[in-house]
């Protein structure tokens, strides 16, 4: 199943979209917005399946023609949006090229840190920052929402809770974070609010690219108009969806509505590009000993899309420009 959210207010307005992202058609009957539903999945959720087996068999007569610009994120605003660091090349090559190791405790547990959820930016809404000497960076990543999650599940029992899953662009600014993780006191003003892809799609709908704990694909990535990644989602993490819930379920429970990020996607061959820009800047640090190429400036755009493997557009894709504040 499809989901996605028409602009309105400030929680959007509910709508089921059609497995070939064309037609939509108004879901308020059953739940006025995303997280209403995930309020009462269990209730609600039989009977968004039936409107979106009628939608794909060519009814109801209220069905409309998708207009992608009426998107907002498919959850405008969550309960908590955690954000992990899963993909060990990631995290290799970033300290790498600042004279770093991994720490020798890195598998032991995901790294995780708590983002903005009071806000996530439409797929299309232009990144506004007050300056583009911030070291402004994208981070292609896929998060999962779920659904009510009881403190102390277990990684094995955790990803039964995930009821959906988003494309997300976890937004960075790299001139700041240094500073802040000096301190140890973890992200906070180098973590600005990130957007989400347009849509929303159940873990069933992925077929085979869902295994139970990561969603395979192709995680493409363009920075000013050239690719910039092209890398596998399913690969090279020794965490998946589970642990990163079970791990902060140690201490709490979820909300309905909770983001769970596994961070940056990442492949360990270097061929395949990189999801964010401070990732190929740490590559050519630790290659050629200088980072040559340039985080973002106003007025530049970055585009990221996940595919199946037939070629398929999954979540629909993230396309931003970035723009002062001001504008």
């Amino acid at each position: 199943m499809k989901l996605a959210s028409l602009k309105s207010g400030r929680d959007g307005e509910l709508v089921v979209v059609s497995r070939d992202l064309s037609r939509a058609v108004r879901a308020g009957a059953i739940a006025p917005t995303l997280q209403a539903a995930l309020d009462d999945w269990a209730r609600v959720e039989p009977a968004l399946r039936e409107l979106y087996q009628a939608l794909n068999e060519g009814q109801p007569a209220a069905a409309f023609a998708l207009q992608r610009e009426a998107l907002a994120a498919p959850l405008p605003r969550s309960y908590q949006y955690l954000d992990g660091a899963c993909y060990l090349s990631h995290i290799r090559r970033n300290r790498a090229a600042r004279g770093d190791t991994l720490p020798a405790d890195i598998l032991d547990a995901p790294l995780v840190y708590q983002g903005i959820s009071h806000g996530f930016m439409a797929w299309n809404d232009p990144i506004r920052l007050p300056s583009d000497d911030l070291g402004i960076d994208f981070e292609a990543e896929i998060a999962a929402i779920t659904d009510d999650v009881p403190l102390g599940v277990s990684a094995e029992e955790a990803t039964g809770y995930v009821r959906l899953f988003v494309l997300l662009n976890d937004v960075s600014l790299r001139a700041l974070i240094p500073a802040e993780l000096k301190r140890t006191f973890g992200f906070l003003t180098g973590k600005p609010a990130s957007s989400l892809g347009p849509i929303a799609v159940t873990p069933d709908e992925l077929g085979p690219l869902w295994d139970g704990k990561l969603v395979s694909g192709k995680m493409k990535c363009w920075v000013r108009g050239a690719l910039f990644g092209d890398i596998e989602t399913g690969i090279d993490t020794p965490f998946h969806y589970g642990h990163m819930i079970a791990h902060v379920a140690r201490t709490r429970a979820f909300e309905a509505g909770t983001l769970v990020g596994l961070g940056t996607v990442s492949n360990e061959d270097e061929s395949v590009g990189a999801g964010c820009i401070g990732e190929f800047r740490a590559m050519e640090t630790i290659n050629t000993g200088t980072a040559s190429t340039p985080l973002l400036k106003f007025g530049e755009r970055v585009r990221i899309e996940h595919f199946d493997y037939a070629g398929n557009s999954v979540f629909g894709a993230i396309d931003q420009v970035v723009e002062p504040l001001s504008r």
